[in-house]
């Protein structure tokens, strides 16, 4: 059982950047995407660390922006939804 309603989608309201996020997307679908992004962010700082790789790091910052977006307008759908 999931601990968020069914009808959860996101606010769409969150920007970063140059991006924007979708609004109505299903909390599932978004959860994916936000598991995806947190590996490939782990990844990039694992890379960073061990090989003082800047790209890397750079990438990694980058994406934990659009994490961060994702994770907060979740968060405003999840308040509008209830």
């Amino acid at each position: 059982m999931s601990a968020y309603p069914q009808d959860a989608v996101t606010a769409g309201l969150e920007t970063f950047d140059l991006f924007s996020l979708k609004p109505n997307v299903p909390f599932d679908h978004a959860f994916s995407h936000l598991s995806i992004l947190l590996g490939c962010i782990r990844h990039l700082t694992t890379e960073a660390e061990m090989e003082n790789d800047r790209m890397a790091g750079s990438a990694a910052r980058i994406l934990s922006e659009m994490a961060k977006a994702l994770i907060d307008d979740m968060e405003l759908g999840l308040n509008k939804a209830r």
